[in-house]
């Protein structure tokens, strides 16, 4: 696999605003360039890590649901 992954955050169970506060969390210790991939349950997130990478010039690489969660990729800016 091509993609190298820094990190990956399970927020299963977690409503919002738990799944971005997270990620940003997470943001905080990788450099520039770097991914994360993001596992979540909830289902407002669909809209939400669109928003969150639009609102702070990450790019959401990826956005899937597989069996019931909703799997992001993100590259810090």
């Amino acid at each position: 696999m091509a993609e190298q992954i820094k990190q990956e955050l399970d927020t299963s169970g977690l409503d919002c605003p738990m799944p971005i506060l997270k990620l940003k969390q997470a943001l905080k210790s990788m450099q520039s360039g770097e991914r994360v991939r993001v596992i979540a349950t909830d289902p407002g997130s669909r809209s939400d890590f669109p928003a969150f990478a639009a609102q702070t010039g990450h790019r959401l690489l990826e956005s899937s649901v597989i069996d019931g969660q909703y799997i992001y990729l993100l590259e810090k800016a």
